[in-house]
Formats: structure tokens, C-alpha cells, sequence
């Protein structure tokens, strides 16, 4: 499965299933824990903590057929990566859902959302879910963007502030 997302005549988005394991997911995956733990914590986080992180969360359930793990490359340059796992038969939630900021505006969310949607689909997914903080506006409006409704806490996850889902049928 290959999703593109054309921002201009010159680059593409180009979104495709990679292990969370390989350089440019992993990569991404850090640069995603770096900031939205830098951002709560209002500091730089440091290599050990991100070690730890991972350690405590290794994304294991992110591969089918309990998920899936997405990079979606810009030009052909590794630029965003998002997670998709399934809560349930019928459910399936986002994480780690993440555009580097330099990249942010040219259409990588939404390639990203339009692939994982696709992945939920395919694993039977009626519903998409998710939760994301207060301070994290870009990803609350994406989400909004896309047709994701805010809704009741579906979770008590000790982050979580603000709680979305999308029907998918």
C-alpha cells in the first residue's frame, strides 16, 4: 500500500508501511517523542529518557495484523510517520502521528491520515480514535481537519486531554 499526497508540480508526499525498527522510522519516532515530551516537560529531552521511552513503549502492536507504522517521505526525503493500532475488531486508534516542522503545511498530515484510514479499513476498522494534549494545537486541528469529532475520554492515559473519533463507514 502506497498513498500520494501532491503538495506542488515539483514534490510529492509519499506515504508507505516501514518497521518502526528500520533508520527512517526510527528516526522519526524519536524526533516525535523528542518534541511532544520537550514540549510538556518545556525542555529538550535528553538521549536516555528518549531510551527509556521507547523501552517502556516499543510499538510492538504496530504491525499487522494488530497495526501498522507509516513514513511518509517528502521529495523522496524521510519528512513524517504516524501509527495506527487496532483498540478493538471494530476499533482502531493513531499514535505517534508526526510531521517534522520544517515540513509542516505541505500536505503530510493529511497523506498520512488518508493512508492510515486506509489501513484501519483494511484491518476492519469501522471507527478511528485517538487522544492528544491541550498544547498541541497543530495536531487538534489536523484532526478537525479530517473529519475527526471531538468526543468522551475513551481512555485514562495520563497525557491524554482531548479525546477524537472518525466513523469510517
Amino acid at each position: 500500500m502506497t498513498a500520494q499526497h501532491t503538495q506542488n508540480t515539483t514534490l510529492t508526499w509519499t506515504v508507505a508501511p516501514e518497521p518502526l525498527t528500520g533508520p527512517d522510522a526510527g528516526a522519526l519516532a524519536r524526533d516525535y517523542l523528542a518534541e511532544v515530551a520537550g514540549r510538556y516537560w518545556n525542555r529538550p529531552v535528553t538521549e536516555a529518557e528518549l531510551d527509556e521511552f521507547i523501552a517502556d513503549d516499543p510499538g510492538s502492536e504496530l504491525v499487522r495484523p494488530t497495526g501498522e507504522f507509516l513514513v511518509g517521505r517528502y521529495g523522496g526525503e524521510p519528512g513524517a510517520c504516524a501509527g495506527l493500532r487496532l483498540l478493538d475488531a471494530r476499533t482502531a486508534e493513531l499514535t505517534r502521528v508526526y510531521v517534522r516542522p520544517a515540513l509542516r503545511g505541505t500536505g503530510g498530515g493529511a497523506a498520512l491520515i488518508t493512508a492510515l484510514e486506509e489501513v484501519a479499513r483494511s484491518l476492519g476498522a469501522e471507527r478511528i480514535r485517538l487522544d492528544t494534549r491541550t498544547d498541541l494545537v497543530e495536531a487538534r486541528n489536523l484532526y478537525a481537519k479530517h473529519g475527526y469529532a471531538e468526543i468522551p475520554a475513551y481512555n485514562d492515559g495520563p497525557y491524554a486531554q482531548h479525546w477524537f473519533e472518525k466513523r469510517l463507514v
